[in-house]
């Protein structure tokens, strides 16, 4: 029984590996690109419209009115980067009713980096919300006292964005894998069920957390303007 889809080498040449986690996560992105490509080909403006069209627009509305609710001010700013994100893990959470599938999502090194995506997009969306000054002024809040205890955050978040999604996502397939070896077959389908559902709100979750990062990220600036404007009048 393999515990991560990283112990399922398909080549090696020295140190280099090709695992399960790099196959499945590149044949997933190929996956969602095409899917991309071939449901937003033919986008009709009028009143007919297919039905990937339909089902396209109620995933995008669902996504701009839940990264609205969250706070940011202009969703469609953040919609291709945590779009992206939900879909790839929910994309990975649903392959998992493929036999011979293994989400990438279940090895530590995926949700490292999807974490560090998170990582990186929150400064890079709160600089270009309130600027280079205004986003570095954030970590002296409310006193520059606080400086090493909001980098100690920034870090442990990430941290916890990738231990918690992998967690979630290892134990799912871990639990499937042992009841198929003693129950029977009906059993572990009820199981992998569960998982999808689980699947799909770790992928909500991890998108919502990214989003509220992001809100602070780009909210803190205007936040801290309020009082001295209130001050003044």
């Amino acid at each position: 029984m393999r515990l991560t889809p990283d112990a399922w080498i398909f080549w090696q040449g020295g140190v280099f590996k090709l695992n399960a986690t790099i196959v499945f996560t590149w044949a997933l992105m190929a996956l969602l690109v095409v899917g991309a490509v071939l449901i937003t080909r033919r986008l009709a403006t009028g009143h007919e419209r297919s039905r990937w069209q339909n089902l396209l627009e109620i995933v995008v509305m669902a996504m701009v009115g839940q990264i609205k609710d969250v706070g940011l001010k202009h969703p469609r700013r953040y919609l291709g980067f945590l779009g992206t994100l939900f879909l790839f893990v929910a994309a990975a959470a649903l392959g998992t009713v493929i036999p011979g599938f293994e989400p990438p999502t279940a090895s530590l090194s995926t949700t490292v980096a999807l974490a560090l995506c998170v990582w990186v997009a929150v400064p890079v969306f709160g600089i270009y919300g309130q600027g280079l000054a205004g986003y570095l002024k954030s970590y002296l809040q409310p006193t520059p006292i606080m400086l090493p205890f909001n980098l100690i955050s920034e870090a442990s978040r990430t941290l916890a964005l990738a231990v918690r999604l992998f967690g979630n996502m290892m134990s799912g397939a871990m639990i499937i894998a042992i009841l198929l070896s003693i129950t029977p077959f009906f059993f572990p389908i009820v199981m992998t069920v569960l998982g999808l559902l689980t699947g799909m709100v770790q992928a909500y979750i991890f998108t919502i957390l990214a989003a509220v990062y992001i809100a602070a990220a780009t909210r803190s600036g205007t936040a801290a303007k309020k009082p001295s404007s209130a001050a003044a009048a």
